[in-house]
């Protein structure tokens, strides 16, 4: 059993990523998350988002969500982000790599990666 500290300081340590997934946003990004994505690799896929737009700071401005089926699974692991006055992309095959990348230079920099979208493959 854990003291009352010791779960304190989890709950702390734990309470940025929480509010990722369930805060309201400028930009939301949704990590497929059924079946198919999950044994693709979605499930790394969703932690790196939360820890990359966490380490950079983007918490306030984006949202890190999941789904279930977004029903093309032989471009899994899919994410698709979702941001006002835009239309969506979605970025297919994912990795860790394209995740960082993503990060710096969509959801950061407002640049949206052609070659990693559906439209591309």
């Amino acid at each position: 059993m854990k003291s009352l500290a010791e779960l304190a300081a989890i709950k702390e340590k734990m309470q940025s990523k929480v509010v990722l997934r369930e805060g309201s946003s400028d930009i939301r990004v949704v990590v497929g998350m059924a079946t198919c994505g999950i044994a693709a690799g979605a499930r790394p896929i969703l932690n790196a988002f939360v820890e990359q737009v966490n380490k950079e700071g983007l918490s306030d401005k984006v949202m890190v969500t999941q789904t279930g089926c977004i029903g093309i699974c032989q471009y899994e692991p899919v994410v698709e982000v979702f941001e006002a006055g835009k239309e969506k992309v979605t970025y297919v095959k994912m990795t860790e790599d394209k995740v960082k990348e993503i990060v710096e230079k969509h959801l950061k920099g407002g640049k949206v990666i052609e070659e990693y979208t559906i439209s591309k493959v």
